[in-house]
């Protein structure tokens, strides 16, 4: 029998499930209302302020991972651990938290990607730059399109390292957010 994901070592982690670019697909909309009422069930009993689809998926037009990224904005009030682990009896697994973020997959088996994955990014309402950002690219596509084209170009060299194919994006995600919240205001306050 195999080992479990959460015996793997992180190196193979990344070799099991490498970064991956693939062109924009409608699916992932459909993807995203069916996970947004998944956890619309399942947080019933939470202050669940608002969910969001987000990341390159929901940008039109351009190459993403085949994973759906998706926003949880719950109640300043509200337990972010029991809603993890709400999630996690729910078939999501923790990559990684702190005391104000958790963010978990759906999707991630053994044997590498199942057909659906997801990446869910719980916070606490307000700490959402990712709306911003989602939304300036959706509205400026020579944007978006200049982004897509940074993906492409880091994707080989960052196939198997996660963190860095994220950091190396991290100036032009901050640069394009700063300007969107400027442009937006308070949006989404």
């Amino acid at each position: 029998m195999g080992r479990t994901l959460a015996e793997m070592t992180l190196e193979e982690l990344w070799e099991l499930f490498p970064i991956f670019l693939i062109e924009h697909n409608e699916k992932w909309k459909e993807y995203y209302v069916e996970i947004e009422s998944f956890l619309q069930d399942i947080l019933a009993d939470y202050q669940v302020v608002r969910i969001n689809h987000i990341g390159s998926t929901a940008v039109k037009g351009i190459w993403a991972k085949d994973i759906v990224d998706v926003l949880l904005e719950i109640g300043a009030n509200e337990d972010i651990e029991k809603v993890a682990g709400t999630l996690e009896k729910n078939s999501f697994i923790r990559m990684s938290s702190d005391a104000k973020r958790i963010s978990l997959n759906k999707g991630y088996t053994p044997s590498g990607f199942a057909d659906k994955v997801y990446h869910l990014h719980i916070r606490f309402v307000g700490d959402n730059n990712e709306l911003y950002f989602r939304d300036y690219l959706n509205e400026h596509q020579e944007v978006a399109k200049a982004y897509e084209q940074m993906k492409l170009k880091l994707w080989k060299k960052y196939e198997h390292d996660r963190d860095g194919y994220t950091n190396a994006k991290t100036v032009f995600v901050e640069k394009w957010t700063l300007e969107a919240r400027k442009i937006y205001g308070d949006r989404y306050e």
